[in-house]
């Protein structure tokens, strides 16, 4: 079968919706077309209804219940809005402690880096080679000021899955809230926050299959309740934490792309890890001097993160621009500092500079994948020839 160009595979920044989650959100555009606040009549309440479906559907991938749902702009908002939220809660911010790791997403780290700004203290926990915290290392940076923890359960540029069940523990020995980035887990691999022992978990539609500019953040109603100050004020939608009209026709893409990978999640991330090692062998097994970026163990079954010794990334890309994969994270494309997640693991500057991150998603097929391993082998050996010519010509020089 012809391979059709260009090759999408760059599905931790986004995914394609689902023609099924399309089909779902039509109606609420056009003749469903009610605020979900109006509820004196039926377009009010057929909105209603369709949210509170929504809601149901995020809330069972997660084992969740509906009514600890709360619908956000996506997972930045919801980040913010658990963290910043949580800290204005205590009533205090002089002396108040948040953990989080040097490898989080720039929308923890930044929003951290404000709350630091008022006062607040933070503990950047580093990784190991693998991307992984060391768990004693949580346990020795929780102090009795310490209020929140926040992980990330998979890392959108290596794909590793940090040990959240053990870290959930720690929280709950210690008493301290537990927050989950799992824009990049949700909807790939289980979740499970009764399990887990998370108190807050930011989810976003894009990254499962749901359009651009939806998400959700899971907040604990008991044991412990997790008490939260709004960022967002007018209204008092979404039990007065996130005021504003909400958006029900990309409500419901969320709530049905959580349902469709609830159902297919399994299945789903077999055939997706089967690809991605397809793809890892057809390239590190023609390669030398190709190194993988975390760990292989514990890592997200669509993820793969590769450095090319003696190639720089951007050259790389330009090389196979009928390929659309990324450097690093889609958030921080726009910089040329080398990723912060590879500094982190201890990846050299110039490796991290050669890192390409492949994200592989439900409608890659073999074909493509054997095209992207032939393109990028061939535009690899290339550039490293010509590296190896304008060596030999500066030295005869």
């Amino acid at each position: 079968m012809a391979v059709k160009l260009p090759v999408y595979m760059d599905n931790q920044a986004t995914t394609q919706v689902d023609p099924r989650v399309l089909d779902a959100m039509l109606p609420y555009f056009t003749e469903k077309f009610g605020n979900a606040a109006s509820r004196n009549h039926e377009f009010g309440w057929k909105a209603e209804e369709a949210v509170e479906t929504a809601r149901g559907q995020v809330a069972r991938l997660i084992h969740a219940s509906p009514r600890e749902i709360i619908f956000t702009s996506g997972a930045t908002e919801s980040i913010n809005l658990a963290l910043k939220g949580v800290v204005e809660a205590a009533h205090r911010v002089e002396g108040v402690e948040i953990i989080t790791q040097a490898s989080e997403h720039k929308a923890v780290l930044d929003t951290c880096k404000r709350l630091e700004k008022s006062g607040c203290q933070v503990t950047y926990l580093p990784v190991d080679k693998d991307g992984r915290i060391d768990l004693e290392d949580l346990r020795h940076a929780i102090t009795p000021r310490t209020i929140l923890i926040s992980i990330m359960h998979a890392n959108n540029e290596i794909g590793v899955i940090q040990p959240i069940e053990e870290i959930g523990k720690i929280a709950k020995e210690r008493k301290v809230f537990f927050h989950v980035d799992a824009a990049q887990s949700v909807g790939k691999i289980p979740v499970d926050v009764e399990n887990f022992g998370i108190d807050l978990l930011s989810i976003s539609a894009h990254k499962l299959y749901g359009p651009k500019g939806v998400g959700a953040l899971y907040v604990r109603r008991k044991d412990p309740h997790v008490e939260l100050a709004a960022l967002i004020d007018g209204g008092g939608h979404e039990r007065g934490l996130r005021s504003g009209t909400l958006n029900v026709p990309a409500i419901v893409g969320l709530g049905k792309g959580c349902d469709i990978c609830q159902k297919e999640m399994v299945e789903e991330g077999e055939r997706l890890r089967r690809l991605r090692d397809r793809l890892k062998e057809a390239i590190t097994g023609r390669l030398d001097d190709t190194f993988i970026n975390g760990s292989m163990r514990n890592r997200l079954p669509n993820n793969l993160n590769l450095s090319f010794a003696g190639v720089e990334g951007d050259a790389l890309l330009m090389g196979i621009n009928d390929v659309a994969v990324s450097s690093g994270s889609a958030c921080t494309s726009a910089t040329l500092e080398p990723s912060h997640v590879l500094r982190a693991l201890g990846v050299s500057e110039d490796l991290a500079h050669s890192s390409i991150r492949f994200g592989l998603g439900r409608f890659n097929t073999e074909e493509e994948v054997d095209y992207v391993a032939d393109r990028v082998v061939e535009t690899v050996k290339r550039l490293r020839e010509l590296s190896s010519l304008f060596e030999t010509a500066k030295r005869r020089h």
